[in-house]
């Protein structure tokens, strides 16, 4: 196993690229939602989601990665659960909800700058603007590299590099009038372009999760699975395939 990809439903993921110098392989979680409702301001009567069959908690954890400081990317009761000596790593409001959580090793990443951790380097990318600009990431590793972004926008002065694969959402969701606040559907085409992946991992819009309350009705996607793996296999010209990740299921991902 060099790199290995373990769905936690939504844009949650635990990664794992093999380390001879631990003994084990390095293990980053990212963006989780494990237990409890999410909720977001001002209350549950506007959007609440519930997981129908929450997920165990990962151990043997080496960081955990926030792109985002939205309650569904920076998870309060699933973060929680987690051990407050857990080196974290994130965007601006992420750093922030963490360090107002109790962790204690915690660095927020601006766009363009550089974590390494042992043998794996981090660079955060300009993500989504919600409104404030958070963070996507290129993940580097000997064992494998990735890019992974959950809301569909990628940077347009990221330089084109092969990855190994690539982690985010392949549908549109969005609210009328609004627009699309996920672009996974119109991002999908450039990504392929970019990073040339040998994998596309399905992200965001997945898992077993119910949502009520006032939004949860008017919210409208756009695209399919179907017609996201004609992408890939167009977009690549057949060296790429598309994954539709199970929760809990560890996928091991073809490297260079």
């Amino acid at each position: 196993m060099s790199l290995r990809a373990t769905y936690a439903g939504a844009n949650g993921w635990l990664l794992e690229f093999a380390c001879e110098p631990l003994g084990r392989p390095l293990r980053v979680l990212v963006d989780p939602w494990l237990a409890g409702p999410l909720v977001f301001p001002p209350g549950p009567w506007l959007l609440r989601g519930e997981l129908n069959d929450p997920l165990p908690l990962p151990q043997s954890l080496d960081l955990l990665l926030l792109t985002q400081g939205l309650a569904d990317h920076c998870h309060p009761p699933s973060l929680a659960l987690l051990p407050r000596e857990l080196p974290v790593l994130g965007s601006a409001s992420a750093a922030a909800r963490a360090r107002g959580l109790g962790f204690a090793q915690v660095t927020a990443l601006a766009p363009g700058q550089v974590h390494r951790l042992a043998e794996l380097t981090i660079t955060a990318t300009a993500g989504a603007p919600v409104p404030q600009t958070e963070n996507g990431y290129v993940l580097e590793h000997p064992g494998g590299s990735l890019y992974l972004e959950p809301h569909g926008f990628l940077a347009r002065d990221l330089p084109s590099r092969r990855l190994d694969a690539v982690i985010t959402p392949v549908l549109d969701l969005g609210l009328p009038l609004a627009g699309a606040f996920v672009r996974g559907r119109q991002v999908l085409p450039d990504l392929l372009e970019r990073f040339q992946p040998t994998t596309v991992l399905a992200s965001t819009t997945g898992g077993d999760v119910r949502f009520s309350g006032a939004l949860a009705g008017l919210l409208r996607s756009e695209g399919s699975l179907e017609e996201a793996a004609g992408v890939v296999e167009q977009g690549s010209a057949g060296r790429a395939r598309l994954i539709e990740p199970q929760p809990g299921v560890a996928y091991s991902l073809p490297v260079l």
